[in-house]
């Protein structure tokens, strides 16, 4: 066994049946609450910094085509993080932030998460936070692998990624 694998279960690729639980590979699910608040940190300062310039650029279209563009910049700004999280989660399996903090999203029998899965995510994760003030992540601390719930909703799962 190589020191990559985590419990019988290799990082790298995906694990047959379901997700291993966390007391049999505490190496995928070790700090993951609060990596997962750091690594959406992480993305929301690159969503609005990147969101600026996209704001910028889409104004300019905007004057240039004297306000006739203008509510396509609306739809595309709107649009904005939706395209961040999905494009990056179908991808390369997690956000910049997520890799910056080792994460990785995994559909629940470890499979790589694909566009439309990853769309459906994102959009459960805006809604459910939407509707509930953001107390509907309290969920991920009473989950034994930190699912939150749009991951519940989705099929997906949040691990640890190793290199």
């Amino acid at each position: 066994m190589s020191s990559d694998d985590t419990g019988g279960y290799n990082v790298q690729q995906p694990w047959k049946g379901t997700p291993p639980l966390p007391s049999a590979a505490p190496d995928l699910f070790a700090g993951l609450v609060v990596r997962r608040c750091f690594a959406y940190l992480v993305d929301v300062i690159a969503i609005a910094l990147l969101g600026l310039g996209l704001g910028f650029a889409l104004s300019v279209i905007g004057v240039l085509s004297f306000g006739l563009l203008s509510p396509l910049a609306v739809i595309i700004m709107a649009l904005w993080p939706l395209t961040y999280h999905s494009f990056f989660i179908a991808a390369r399996g997690a956000t910049p932030g997520m890799r910056l903090f080792d994460l990785e999203l995994r559909d629940w029998s470890g499979k790589p998460v694909e566009l439309v899965q990853s769309i459906f995510l994102v959009v459960l994760f805006y809604v459910s936070i939407g509707l509930t003030a953001w107390l509907i992540l309290v969920v991920v601390l009473f989950n034994a692998r930190g699912r939150a719930l749009h991951d519940i909703l989705a099929g997906t799962l949040v691990i640890r990624r190793r290199s």
